[in-house]
């Protein structure tokens, strides 16, 4: 009866179905983890103050969050130094959020459950978050204005956010003057020096080609000076107002709100608080710049690399991929020459990305870079324009990575696509190339979706050769921005995946970091979803469109 049921094929079904299931399992508790823990990473968390007291040493007060719990049985815990008593079963370890860096040196610290005396959330409990140092926890003194304090405690907190809004905005207005003014600025400067520098190569520098630069440099420089005023009297008035903050040791610190992004209760906010706190952080995470060294602010840098990244890639693969594919099937002698260079395509989805990245560091880089520099751009050496990494060698360097998978994907399209559809085109008068353009390509338009959306999903989230041919832990300015030429591909960029690498493992505070590394993650599943979801949508109507034909 057995040997009857495993030669029916059941049995092999049964293990098929288990194993794509547990694989499905498996995916989906990934993402829920990842998930839990990056979408948590914006919630207000209550502050206690524990009052602390280690062995033979005076009570101290802690302030903080306790980010994590750790249960060690008592047999692994007095293996590991911890001095236990007969009672006691397991030991317990909260790690700690104290914050306050600049004072302690130090973000995080493990307490042990036992030698807590007290434990308390007073509403009183501020958190500061500030542009260097990280988080503050401690309660308010009083403000500062002009290095006069105008009021303390209590009356002081309906005063806080107002002045940090207007320093918000002041601050905001900072970032725009030096970042798009005084940045378009220099941008224009330095194609100037390169302008004088081309002329003089070509020995066509003369009088008025002197005056001219003379001319438009006095502007910049005139443009210049009056930003440089505002910026003046802009940092004038955001150095005006200031806190004064009481820590856990009891020792006041002063900390500008020029510094700080943030203050708040946790202990004493609503839900509703906690629901338009958690909002506001979240859009910060996805629309504002990093801040120290990566671990805090947003990502939106390595959000706009990745998909700008992944657009161009697909510029650039899909016709390559399509024409490879369409001389393959349609036009080459099929042969032992054809059969090899399939083979050969196949093969090269199976190398590793990295020799794709040396690849594309030594001959994109290094020889065609390099080569573009000397032929165009003699005036900039010799610092590189083309011949250093950069978003076109990145992206080049990802078509060649997934070309494979677009020229399968659509050699397969083309061969479903019956041969009667091509006789009775040709016989109605057409030409091979006509019906190859009107008749074939349309109805195989589906199958190069499908290449196109496996080739984006791949390259979203290489980080392998990105780091040799373009992208950086911080970038700067972004690729695209309002100066000339606007599109600017030979700039380094930011990249999601290249971002977890870094916040997660060359972090100087990889405990802060690591909610981050998280909330970053699934934020790269949800753009590969995203740009996958939209490629599947237009595959689906080109389906339909050309279903009946195929019929």
């Amino acid at each position: 009866m057995m040997r009857v049921w495993f030669k029916s094929g059941a049995p092999w079904i049964w293990l098929n179905a288990a194993a794509v299931s547990i694989c499905l399992i498996m995916v989906v508790g990934v993402l829920v983890l990842v998930m839990v823990r990056g979408v948590g990473h914006f919630w207000p968390g209550k502050v206690a103050q524990l009052i602390y007291q280690e062995e033979g040493e005076q009570p101290q007060i802690l302030i903080g969050e306790i980010v994590d719990t750790t249960i060690t049985p008592a047999l692994m815990a007095k293996a590991s130094g911890f001095k236990m008593t007969d009672e006691e079963d397991t030991l317990v370890q909260y790690q700690i959020k104290t914050g306050n860096r600049d004072v302690t040196g130090a973000d995080f610290r493990w307490i042990e459950e036992r030698k807590i005396k007290q434990e308390k959330y007073p509403a009183g409990i501020i958190v500061i978050e500030r542009r260097e140092w990280g988080n503050f926890y401690g309660q308010l003194v009083g403000i500062k204005e002009n290095n006069k304090t105008i009021a303390t405690g209590e009356q002081a907190w309906p005063m806080v956010s107002e002045r940090i809004n207007r320093a918000l905005s002041i601050f905001k207005e900072i970032n725009r003057l030096e970042k798009k003014e005084i940045g378009a600025i220099n941008y224009g400067l330095e194609r100037l020096r390169l302008k004088q520098k081309k002329l003089q190569l070509e020995n066509r520098w003369n009088e008025p080609a002197e005056k001219q630069m003379a001319a438009e440099k006095a502007g910049y420089e005139a443009e210049y000076k009056r930003h440089q005023t505002q910026l003046g009297e802009l940092y004038q008035k955001i150095r005006r107002d200031s806190l004064i903050a009481k820590t856990d040791s009891g020792g006041e610190v002063e900390v500008p709100l020029a510094k700080v992004v943030r203050v708040y209760r946790p202990n004493n906010m609503s839900l509703i608080d906690k629901i338009g706190h958690y909002g506001r952080k979240a859009i910060e995470f996805v629309t504002d710049d990093p801040r120290e060294a990566n671990t805090e602010g947003g990502i939106f840098p390595a959000i706009f690399g990745t998909v700008l990244m992944v657009i161009i890639m697909a510029i650039i693969v899909t016709p390559f991929g399509v024409i490879a594919a369409v001389y393959l099937r349609e036009y080459a002698k099929q042969g032992f020459t054809t059969r090899l260079i399939r083979v050969a395509v196949n093969n090269l989805a199976g190398v590793p990305s990295i020799v794709y990245g040396v690849f594309g560091l030594g001959f994109f880089v290094y020889i065609l870079g390099g080569s573009i520099d000397q032929l165009f751009f003699p005036e900039a050496a010799p610092a590189p324009v083309f011949g250093t990494p950069g978003l076109l060698w990145a992206s080049i360097t990802l078509a060649l990575l997934t070309l494979p998978v677009v020229i399968v994907s659509t050699e397969e399209g083309l061969a479903r696509i019956p041969s009667s559809i091509r006789e009775g085109s040709l016989a109605l008068g057409a030409t091979k190339l006509e019906t190859l353009w009107r008749t074939v390509l349309p109805m195989a338009s589906p199958a190069m979706m499908t290449g196109l959306i496996l080739a984006v999903a791949r390259a979203a989230g290489e980080v392998a050769p990105l780091m040799l041919v373009g992208v950086v832990k911080l970038a700067p300015t972004l690729p695209l921005d309002g100066n000339y030429p606007f599109l600017h591909l030979e700039r380094k960029f930011m990249h999601l995946g290249f971002h977890i690498y870094d916040v997660g493992f060359q972090s100087p505070n990889v405990e802060a970091a690591r909610p981050l590394v998280y909330a970053t993650a699934l934020l790269l599943v949800i753009v590969i979803v995203g740009l996958n979801l939209a490629a599947i949508i237009i595959r689906n109507n080109l389906r339909e469109k050309y279903r009946a034909l195929e019929g």
